[in-house]
Protein backbone atom coordinates (compact mmCIF):
# COMPACT_ATOMS: atom_id res chain seq x y z
CA UNK A 1 0.00 0.00 0.00
CA UNK A 2 1.26 3.28 -0.75
CA UNK A 3 1.74 5.93 1.70
CA UNK A 4 -0.34 8.84 1.91
CA UNK A 5 0.62 11.91 -0.73
CA UNK A 6 -0.40 14.48 2.55
CA UNK A 7 2.95 13.25 4.45
CA UNK A 8 6.79 13.12 3.57
CA UNK A 9 8.06 9.98 3.32
CA UNK A 10 9.14 9.04 6.77
CA UNK A 11 13.00 7.21 7.16
CA UNK A 12 13.71 5.20 10.37
CA UNK A 13 17.92 5.69 10.77
CA UNK A 14 19.26 2.68 13.04
CA UNK A 15 23.06 3.67 14.62
CA UNK A 16 24.98 1.59 16.63
CA UNK A 17 25.58 5.00 18.54
CA UNK A 18 23.97 8.61 17.84
CA UNK A 19 27.20 10.06 19.51
CA UNK A 20 29.45 12.48 17.30
CA UNK A 21 30.55 10.79 15.18
CA UNK A 22 31.36 11.07 10.82
CA UNK A 23 28.33 9.29 9.64
CA UNK A 24 26.19 11.33 12.25
CA UNK A 25 28.14 14.42 11.23
CA UNK A 26 26.58 13.73 7.68
CA UNK A 27 23.12 12.68 9.11
CA UNK A 28 22.70 16.37 10.86
CA UNK A 29 24.22 17.46 7.24
CA UNK A 30 21.63 15.67 5.15
CA UNK A 31 18.82 16.61 7.57
CA UNK A 32 19.30 20.20 7.16
CA UNK A 33 19.72 20.41 3.81
CA UNK A 34 16.79 18.25 3.05
CA UNK A 35 14.36 20.45 5.14
CA UNK A 36 10.79 18.82 5.54
CA UNK A 37 11.56 16.64 2.17
CA UNK A 38 11.48 13.63 4.68
CA UNK A 39 10.60 13.28 8.47
CA UNK A 40 13.27 10.78 10.09
CA UNK A 41 13.12 8.43 13.39
CA UNK A 42 16.61 7.54 14.41
CA UNK A 43 17.48 4.22 16.99
CA UNK A 44 21.05 4.78 18.55
CA UNK A 45 21.56 0.78 19.90
CA UNK A 46 23.93 1.85 22.30
CA UNK A 47 21.44 5.06 23.38
CA UNK A 48 23.74 7.61 23.34
CA UNK A 49 22.49 10.04 21.31
CA UNK A 50 24.96 13.30 21.90
CA UNK A 51 24.49 14.45 18.46
CA UNK A 52 20.96 15.62 18.30
CA UNK A 53 22.21 18.71 19.67
CA UNK A 54 24.18 19.28 16.45
CA UNK A 55 20.38 19.33 14.91
CA UNK A 56 18.15 22.76 14.79
CA UNK A 57 15.61 22.56 17.21
CA UNK A 58 13.05 22.87 14.31
CA UNK A 59 14.48 19.54 12.29
CA UNK A 60 12.28 17.05 11.99
CA UNK A 61 13.68 13.75 13.98
CA UNK A 62 12.74 11.74 16.62
CA UNK A 63 14.45 9.06 18.86
CA UNK A 64 12.94 5.97 18.97
CA UNK A 65 14.12 4.16 21.83
CA UNK A 66 15.59 0.19 21.59
CA UNK A 67 17.68 -1.53 24.40
CA UNK A 68 19.10 -4.17 23.09
CA UNK A 69 19.69 -7.41 24.71
CA UNK A 70 22.46 -8.19 23.60
CA UNK A 71 22.90 -12.04 25.80
CA UNK A 72 19.24 -13.13 23.28
CA UNK A 73 20.32 -12.54 19.69
CA UNK A 74 17.25 -14.00 18.33
CA UNK A 75 15.09 -12.67 20.51
CA UNK A 76 16.57 -9.33 19.77
CA UNK A 77 15.88 -9.97 16.33
CA UNK A 78 12.22 -11.08 17.18
CA UNK A 79 12.03 -7.69 18.84
CA UNK A 80 13.64 -5.40 16.24
CA UNK A 81 10.94 -7.39 13.85
CA UNK A 82 7.70 -6.35 15.98
CA UNK A 83 9.21 -3.05 16.25
CA UNK A 84 9.73 -2.02 12.73
CA UNK A 85 6.00 -3.32 12.58
CA UNK A 86 4.81 -0.79 14.92
CA UNK A 87 6.82 1.86 13.47
CA UNK A 88 6.47 0.76 9.89
CA UNK A 89 8.83 3.18 8.09
CA UNK A 90 8.92 4.18 4.59
CA UNK A 91 12.23 3.58 4.17
CA UNK A 92 15.07 1.80 6.65
CA UNK A 93 18.41 3.23 6.31
CA UNK A 94 20.45 0.97 8.67
CA UNK A 95 24.36 2.05 9.31
CA UNK A 96 27.66 -0.19 9.36
CA UNK A 97 28.42 -3.23 11.36
CA UNK A 98 26.05 -1.84 14.54
CA UNK A 99 23.15 -2.11 12.75
CA UNK A 100 23.26 -5.32 10.99
CA UNK A 101 20.34 -6.86 12.98
CA UNK A 102 17.86 -4.54 11.78
CA UNK A 103 18.91 -5.05 8.51
CA UNK A 104 18.90 -9.06 9.09
CA UNK A 105 15.12 -8.55 10.86
CA UNK A 106 13.84 -6.92 7.34
CA UNK A 107 15.77 -9.23 5.15
CA UNK A 108 13.84 -12.53 5.75
CA UNK A 109 9.91 -10.95 4.88
CA UNK A 110 10.74 -7.06 4.34
CA UNK A 111 8.24 -4.85 6.23
CA UNK A 112 9.70 -2.05 4.73
CA UNK A 113 12.53 -1.16 1.39
CA UNK A 114 15.51 -0.77 3.14
CA UNK A 115 19.47 1.16 2.69
CA UNK A 116 22.36 0.26 3.89
CA UNK A 117 24.89 3.31 4.59
CA UNK A 118 28.53 1.79 5.16
CA UNK A 119 31.42 3.68 6.40
CA UNK A 120 34.34 1.69 7.46
CA UNK A 121 34.91 -0.57 10.23
CA UNK A 122 35.70 -0.82 13.86
CA UNK A 123 39.30 -1.86 15.29
CA UNK A 124 38.24 -5.59 15.12
CA UNK A 125 38.00 -5.64 11.50
CA UNK A 126 41.44 -3.09 11.28
CA UNK A 127 43.33 -5.65 8.92
CA UNK A 128 40.21 -7.07 7.33
CA UNK A 129 36.98 -8.43 6.65
CA UNK A 130 36.17 -10.97 9.41
CA UNK A 131 34.67 -14.38 7.17
CA UNK A 132 31.48 -14.50 9.98
CA UNK A 133 30.65 -11.31 9.22
CA UNK A 134 30.77 -11.18 5.85
CA UNK A 135 29.05 -14.14 5.41
CA UNK A 136 26.05 -12.28 7.86
CA UNK A 137 26.30 -9.10 5.14
CA UNK A 138 25.57 -11.18 2.12
CA UNK A 139 22.42 -12.38 4.35
CA UNK A 140 21.22 -9.20 5.85
CA UNK A 141 21.72 -6.86 2.33
CA UNK A 142 20.57 -9.28 0.10
CA UNK A 143 17.03 -7.34 -0.65
CA UNK A 144 18.70 -3.89 -0.15
CA UNK A 145 17.82 -1.49 -2.57
CA UNK A 146 21.12 -0.61 -2.29
CA UNK A 147 24.43 -0.19 -0.03
CA UNK A 148 26.05 3.11 -0.18
CA UNK A 149 29.94 3.44 0.04
CA UNK A 150 32.23 6.55 0.33
CA UNK A 151 35.52 5.21 -0.51
CA UNK A 152 36.77 3.45 -3.76
CA UNK A 153 38.01 0.77 -1.25
CA UNK A 154 34.72 -0.06 0.71
CA UNK A 155 33.46 -0.51 -3.03
CA UNK A 156 35.92 -3.36 -3.68
CA UNK A 157 35.47 -5.18 -0.14
CA UNK A 158 31.33 -4.79 -0.97
CA UNK A 159 31.66 -6.32 -4.79
CA UNK A 160 34.42 -8.90 -3.78
CA UNK A 161 34.59 -10.15 0.02
CA UNK A 162 30.77 -9.05 0.98
CA UNK A 163 29.95 -10.62 -2.97
CA UNK A 164 26.97 -8.23 -3.39
CA UNK A 165 25.86 -7.79 -7.09
CA UNK A 166 27.45 -4.76 -8.99
CA UNK A 167 23.78 -2.76 -9.56
CA UNK A 168 22.72 -2.48 -5.78
CA UNK A 169 26.77 -1.07 -4.28
CA UNK A 170 26.49 2.86 -4.92
CA UNK A 171 29.19 4.46 -4.63
CA UNK A 172 29.06 8.39 -3.07
CA UNK A 173 31.48 10.14 -1.60
CA UNK A 174 30.98 12.80 1.24
CA UNK A 175 30.76 16.45 0.97
CA UNK A 176 31.13 19.40 3.05
CA UNK A 177 30.12 22.92 2.70
CA UNK A 178 33.13 24.06 1.39
CA UNK A 179 32.93 28.04 2.66
CA UNK A 180 32.44 26.75 6.22
CA UNK A 181 35.57 24.85 6.18
CA UNK A 182 37.93 27.60 4.25
CA UNK A 183 36.82 30.51 6.94
CA UNK A 184 39.27 32.18 9.17
CA UNK A 185 40.00 30.92 12.21
CA UNK A 186 38.22 31.88 15.52
CA UNK A 187 40.77 33.97 17.14
CA UNK A 188 38.92 34.06 20.85
CA UNK A 189 39.01 30.03 20.56
CA UNK A 190 42.70 29.80 19.46
CA UNK A 191 43.37 32.47 22.59
CA UNK A 192 41.56 30.10 24.86
CA UNK A 193 43.33 27.28 23.96
CA UNK A 194 46.79 28.68 23.87
CA UNK A 195 47.32 28.30 20.55
CA UNK A 196 48.04 32.10 19.11
CA UNK A 197 51.71 32.24 19.85
CA UNK A 198 52.84 32.14 16.27
CA UNK A 199 54.30 28.56 16.46
CA UNK A 200 53.45 25.85 13.90
CA UNK A 201 50.53 23.70 14.61
CA UNK A 202 50.24 20.25 13.97
CA UNK A 203 46.42 19.41 14.39
CA UNK A 204 43.52 16.41 13.98
CA UNK A 205 40.07 16.13 15.00
CA UNK A 206 38.75 12.75 15.52
CA UNK A 207 36.72 10.81 18.04
CA UNK A 208 39.25 9.60 20.83
CA UNK A 209 38.53 5.84 20.31
CA UNK A 210 41.55 2.73 19.44
CA UNK A 211 40.97 2.85 15.62
CA UNK A 212 42.04 6.36 15.16
CA UNK A 213 45.45 5.06 16.97
CA UNK A 214 46.15 8.57 18.44
CA UNK A 215 49.12 7.15 20.23
CA UNK A 216 50.52 6.62 16.92
CA UNK A 217 50.39 10.23 16.21
CA UNK A 218 51.77 11.18 19.76
CA UNK A 219 54.22 9.35 19.26
CA UNK A 220 55.42 10.60 15.52
CA UNK A 221 55.32 14.11 16.94
CA UNK A 222 57.70 13.16 19.85
CA UNK A 223 60.19 11.45 16.82
CA UNK A 224 59.63 14.08 13.95
CA UNK A 225 58.91 17.52 15.94
CA UNK A 226 59.79 17.12 19.90
CA UNK A 227 62.90 15.01 19.36
CA UNK A 228 64.63 17.10 17.30
CA UNK A 229 63.59 20.50 18.66
CA UNK A 230 61.54 22.06 16.11
CA UNK A 231 58.71 24.38 17.33
CA UNK A 232 55.37 23.28 16.96
CA UNK A 233 52.38 22.33 19.13
CA UNK A 234 50.04 19.20 18.44
CA UNK A 235 46.74 19.57 18.55
CA UNK A 236 43.74 17.00 19.05
CA UNK A 237 40.34 18.23 18.88
CA UNK A 238 37.90 15.88 19.76
CA UNK A 239 36.43 13.63 23.05
CA UNK A 240 36.21 9.96 23.84
CA UNK A 241 36.79 6.89 26.06
CA UNK A 242 40.54 6.57 25.34
CA UNK A 243 41.16 10.70 26.28
CA UNK A 244 42.75 10.08 29.86
CA UNK A 245 44.95 6.96 28.40
CA UNK A 246 46.35 9.69 25.83
CA UNK A 247 46.87 12.58 27.73
CA UNK A 248 48.98 9.78 30.24
CA UNK A 249 50.96 8.95 27.06
CA UNK A 250 51.56 11.93 26.15
CA UNK A 251 53.12 13.02 30.02
CA UNK A 252 55.14 9.60 29.56
CA UNK A 253 56.81 10.79 26.14
CA UNK A 254 57.49 14.24 27.81
CA UNK A 255 55.05 16.22 25.11
CA UNK A 256 52.04 16.75 27.83
CA UNK A 257 53.37 20.67 27.74
CA UNK A 258 53.34 20.59 23.67
CA UNK A 259 49.98 18.81 22.95
CA UNK A 260 46.66 20.16 23.62
CA UNK A 261 43.72 18.36 23.80
CA UNK A 262 40.61 20.32 23.00
CA UNK A 263 37.73 17.90 23.95
CA UNK A 264 34.67 18.02 22.42
CA UNK A 265 34.25 21.19 19.93
CA UNK A 266 31.23 22.10 18.08
CA UNK A 267 32.02 23.23 14.43
CA UNK A 268 35.95 22.14 15.18
CA UNK A 269 36.37 23.44 11.16
CA UNK A 270 36.96 27.13 13.19
CA UNK A 271 40.30 25.91 14.32
CA UNK A 272 41.17 24.58 11.14
CA UNK A 273 42.60 27.82 9.49
CA UNK A 274 45.09 27.59 12.34
CA UNK A 275 46.79 24.77 11.57
CA UNK A 276 49.89 24.70 9.83
CA UNK A 277 49.47 20.68 8.63
CA UNK A 278 46.36 18.31 9.39
CA UNK A 279 47.63 14.53 10.49
CA UNK A 280 46.33 11.35 10.78
CA UNK A 281 47.19 7.77 12.44
CA UNK A 282 44.24 5.73 11.54
CA UNK A 283 44.51 2.03 11.72
CA UNK A 284 41.01 2.04 9.88
CA UNK A 285 39.43 4.62 7.59
CA UNK A 286 37.22 5.61 4.34
CA UNK A 287 36.79 8.31 3.93
CA UNK A 288 36.90 10.85 6.30
CA UNK A 289 34.97 14.03 6.61
CA UNK A 290 37.90 15.64 8.98
CA UNK A 291 40.28 15.28 5.95
CA UNK A 292 38.24 16.54 3.28
CA UNK A 293 37.59 19.55 5.88
CA UNK A 294 41.66 19.91 5.98
CA UNK A 295 41.75 20.11 2.41
CA UNK A 296 39.39 22.48 2.14
CA UNK A 297 41.00 24.86 4.63
CA UNK A 298 44.05 24.13 1.84
CA UNK A 299 46.05 22.09 4.78
CA UNK A 300 49.26 19.81 3.35
CA UNK A 301 48.32 16.53 5.08
CA UNK A 302 50.51 13.78 6.66
CA UNK A 303 48.62 10.68 7.14
CA UNK A 304 48.73 6.59 7.38
CA UNK A 305 47.64 5.09 3.95
CA UNK A 306 44.37 3.86 4.50
CA UNK A 307 41.18 2.96 3.01
CA UNK A 308 41.02 5.96 0.10
CA UNK A 309 43.08 8.88 2.28
CA UNK A 310 46.20 8.65 -1.04
CA UNK A 311 43.95 8.48 -3.89
CA UNK A 312 41.67 11.93 -2.13
CA UNK A 313 44.33 14.24 -1.91
CA UNK A 314 46.40 15.95 -4.91
CA UNK A 315 49.10 13.46 -6.38
CA UNK A 316 51.54 16.14 -4.65
CA UNK A 317 50.66 15.25 -0.94
CA UNK A 318 50.68 11.34 -1.82
CA UNK A 319 54.20 11.43 -0.79
CA UNK A 320 53.58 12.13 2.84
CA UNK A 321 50.55 9.21 3.15
CA UNK A 322 52.87 6.53 4.58
CA UNK A 323 52.54 3.09 6.32
CA UNK A 324 51.09 2.84 9.67
CA UNK A 325 54.18 3.33 11.60
CA UNK A 326 55.34 6.24 13.93
CA UNK A 327 58.40 6.18 12.46
CA UNK A 328 56.73 6.75 8.98
CA UNK A 329 54.21 9.24 10.42
CA UNK A 330 57.05 11.58 11.83
CA UNK A 331 58.90 11.73 8.78
CA UNK A 332 55.45 12.92 6.88
CA UNK A 333 55.59 15.60 9.94
CA UNK A 334 58.80 16.44 9.90
CA UNK A 335 59.17 16.61 6.14
CA UNK A 336 56.04 18.75 5.76
CA UNK A 337 57.54 21.31 8.42
CA UNK A 338 61.10 21.27 6.88
CA UNK A 339 59.87 22.75 3.17
CA UNK A 340 57.19 25.30 4.24
CA UNK A 341 57.00 26.98 0.77
CA UNK A 342 56.26 23.04 -0.81
CA UNK A 343 53.66 22.44 1.76
CA UNK A 344 51.67 25.55 1.34
CA UNK A 345 51.38 24.23 -2.50
CA UNK A 346 50.19 21.29 -1.60
CA UNK A 347 47.84 22.83 0.77
CA UNK A 348 46.87 25.15 -1.92
CA UNK A 349 46.27 22.02 -4.55
CA UNK A 350 44.19 19.85 -1.79
CA UNK A 351 41.57 22.82 -1.71
CA UNK A 352 41.35 22.74 -5.34
CA UNK A 353 40.67 18.94 -5.14
CA UNK A 354 37.92 19.53 -2.38
CA UNK A 355 36.11 22.13 -4.50
CA UNK A 356 36.39 20.09 -7.54
CA UNK A 357 34.76 16.75 -5.85
CA UNK A 358 33.79 17.23 -2.34
CA UNK A 359 30.81 19.79 -2.22
CA UNK A 360 27.78 19.43 0.39
CA UNK A 361 25.42 20.66 -2.78
CA UNK A 362 26.31 17.35 -4.95
CA UNK A 363 26.13 15.25 -1.83
CA UNK A 364 23.04 16.14 -0.60
CA UNK A 365 21.24 15.91 -4.13
CA UNK A 366 22.42 12.08 -4.32
CA UNK A 367 21.10 11.50 -1.08
CA UNK A 368 17.88 12.86 -1.66
CA UNK A 369 17.77 10.83 -5.31
CA UNK A 370 18.59 7.70 -3.20
CA UNK A 371 15.95 8.07 -0.43
CA UNK A 372 13.31 9.15 -2.91
CA UNK A 373 13.91 6.18 -5.08
CA UNK A 374 13.81 3.54 -2.64
CA UNK A 375 11.06 5.23 -0.25
CA UNK A 376 8.25 2.93 -2.67
CA UNK A 377 6.03 0.78 -1.59
CA UNK A 378 6.81 -1.90 1.22
CA UNK A 379 7.38 -5.16 -0.23
CA UNK A 380 4.52 -7.85 1.32
CA UNK A 381 5.51 -8.99 4.78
Amino acid sequence: MSRPTSRPPHLLHVFSTFDVGGPQIRFVQLVEALGGAFEHRVVAMNGENRAMARLPASAPVELVDFAPDKRRPLRNLWRIRRRLGELRPDLLVTYNWGAVEWALANALRPVCPHVDIEDGFGPEEAAGCLPRRNRLRRLAYRRARCVVVPSRTLESVALDDWRLPRRQVLYLPNGIDLSAASAPPDRELLARFGLDRGEPLIGTVAALRPEKTLGRLLEAFRLGVAEPGRPGRLVVVGDGPERPALEARAAELGIEERTCFTGYLERPARLLGALTLYALSSDTEQMPISLVEAMAAGLPVAATDVGDVGSMLDESNRPYVRERRADALAGSLAGLLDEPERAARIGRANRQVARAHFSEAAMVERYRAVFDGAAGPAEAA
